[in-house]
């Protein structure tokens, strides 16, 4: 964009869709009439085949979207003929009775009630739920300093702060426990939550700038009695609401998020330098003043994350994380083409300092618990060893090895402890199991090709190409490509041009690492096959078609309309570039 960047475009959302729908339909039927009937007339032009709705236009249907579309068809009326479809779906893969639905709910995301919460309070708004199926959610620990978040154990993963308060007063509100005490204390949170709810609003209005948590926030404070709501619930609602509006795409539908502007930028800047062609960017100064200037200089009201990371977008509502630090660390260097940078050492600083205590690089926040972005990640942890592997290499030399003592420097004691992580987290296959990113192709949605491929390429940029690990994971890749060349989220999974790039990138530099000359030309063969299949799909103009990969909540997908062609950039730049050396 002129601006000096690149924004993207998330796909739209049948879960999205049918939240803003009913918060809006909550809120004040009459004046957003307009809106509502064009979600729900999207809605009705996208439900599956089979009856049900996926995260986004293509994918599978599952029993949690599906649920949100059939409480909204409830509560604000939809065709017959399309409510008797979507109840043929749920009967026959949740059963009939609420409490079966509700458990299919519960059952498909455990012990996590990040999502599992916001989707039963939804059915039970709508009536399709009683009110003793929705969990409570302890709003009140948001009460207490942000300090000590990490020792509350909370049930919800640290972004959904939001949910937590809005939602917890409105199961609260419907549904009270049995010890006076507690809700004598929950009657004294009230106020003091909503405050807290209100400070961490962005200025857009929008939560993560996330049509569903937002309307999840909304939907919860406008089921609660109108004469109760205290002032910071009043504001909530109203900017809330604005910012629900404002996202609504020409369609009627709405997307998952607004922008990963920061990440599809960093990721466009490091495919740009894999393949060498930095120097062709015209713009090169404006998107690294830009970059620059996403670093978060301050704490970060929502989480409490310290300064020096940055987020997925450059929209206020965003998050420093261990995705986004990492990939704005490696764009930053390569576009400065210097060893150091302004803001270089609190970066670091900020990535060792989330670090957690089993060697790992969780999602946003260090020690908050086990839940899913809480924990460690294997594609987290490689990122962010390819974003120190500079430092790393230059304390390592002047240590003159590499196998680090535990007294040794904390960086290096920080990278130790990470490759050990990695090496614990290795699959017997050799695979690694990424985070953030699925295959609605492969056994429970598991995606082990991104994930190897993200880590493999930290000991590629570590120089470890002869490592064990590193070649148990090469060995992997090269087993589980497909007949055709290309490669899908795991064995027998079709081919995509994301999956098939980030394979090909990493394979060019390790494939032929510690071979003898027969192996050598095998994999030399399959990996030219991986070349091969993505030319074919630029020449086809696959490479611009995007699968639904990416995990945004827990279970919630995406797909990006900048992905592939980000992937096939590096993946083809950086064979043009081995070729020519």
């Amino acid at each position: 964009v002129p601006a000096g960047h690149w924004v993207g475009e998330l796909s739209t959302s049948a879960l999205s869709t049918a939240t803003a729908v009913m918060a809006l339909h909550l809120v004040d039927s009459d004046h957003h009439s307009e809106l509502i009937a064009k979600g729900i007339r999207w809605l009705v032009e996208h439900q599956n085949a089979d009856g049900g709705w996926g995260d986004t236009t293509k994918s599978f249907s599952n029993i949690s979207t599906t649920m949100l579309c059939r409480a909204t068809l409830e509560l604000v009326g939809g065709p017959a003929d399309v409510i008797a479809q979507v109840e043929a779906y749920i009967t026959t893969r949740a059963g009939t009775t609420p409490t079966e639905r509700a458990e299919a709910i519960r059952k498909r995301y455990g012990k996590d009630r990040t999502f599992s919460v916001p989707i039963l309070m939804s059915c039970a708004i709508a009536k399709l739920v009683p009110w003793n199926e929705v969990p409570r959610l302890p709003f009140e620990l948001a009460c207490l300093p942000q300090s000590w978040y990490r020792f509350a154990r909370m049930p919800v993963v640290s972004y959904a702060l939001p949910a937590l308060i809005a939602i917890g007063q409105c199961v609260h509100e419907h549904r009270r426990s049995f010890n006076p005490i507690r809700n004598v204390m929950r009657w004294l949170a009230r106020n003091l939550s909503l405050k807290v709810l209100r400070r961490i609003q962005p200025t857009t209005g929008g939560y993560l700038e996330a049509t569903p948590l937002t309307s999840f926030v909304v939907m919860a404070l406008a089921s609660l009695p109108a004469s109760g709501r205290r002032e910071p619930a009043v504001q909530v609602l109203s900017e809330g609401v604005r910012f629900i509006v404002n996202s609504v795409r020409p369609d009627g539908s709405w997307p998952i998020d607004t922008n990963l502007a920061t990440w599809v930028t960093t990721l466009s800047v490091n495919a740009l330098a894999a393949a060498n062609d930095l120097e062709s960017l015209d713009s090169k100064d404006a998107i690294l003043k830009w970059l620059l200037d996403q670093q978060y200089k301050e704490r970060h009201p929502y989480t409490g994350a310290d300064p020096g990371g940055w987020a997925w977008t450059d929209l206020p509502g965003g998050v420093p994380d261990c995705d986004d630090t990492p990939g704005a660390i490696l764009a930053i260097a390569g576009l400065s083409r210097v060893a150091t940078w302004p803001g270089i050492d609190v970066a670091r600083k900020w990535l060792l300092g989330i670090q957690n205590n089993d060697g790992g690089f969780p999602t946003f926040c260090r020690g908050w618990g086990t839940l899913p972005f809480d924990r460690s990640g294997s594609d987290l942890t490689g990122h962010a060893l390819r974003a120190l592997a500079p430092l790393l290499s230059e304390l390592a030399a002047k240590q003159s090895f590499w196998t680090l003592k535990i007294d040794g420097p904390w960086p290096l004691v920080a990278g130790e402890n990470a490759l050990d992580y990695l090496s614990r987290q290795q699959r017997p296959d050799g695979s690694w199991l990424p985070l953030w990113f699925g295959n609605q192709h492969a056994p429970d949605d598991e995606n082990p090709v991104y994930g190897t491929s993200r880590v493999l390429a930290a000991y590629r940029d570590l120089g470890m190409k002869e490592s064990t690990e590193c070649q148990r994971g090469v060995t992997y890749l090269l087993g589980v490509q497909n007949v055709d060349g290309g490669w899908g989220g795991a064995k027998d999974c079709p081919s995509s041009v994301e999956e098939t790039a980030l394979a090909v990138e990493v394979l060019i530099d390790l494939a032929a690492c510690g071979f003898a000359t027969e192996e050598l030309q095998i994999r030399k063969r399959q990996v030219d096959c991986g070349i091969e299949w993505l030319i074919q799909s630029v020449e086809s103009g696959r490479f611009r078609e995007p699968s639904p990969i990416g995990f945004y909540f827990a279970k919630l997908w995406y797909f990006e309309k900048l992905y592939p062609l980000i992937f096939t950039v590096a993946a083809l730049g950086r064979a043009s570039t081995k070729r020519g050396e």
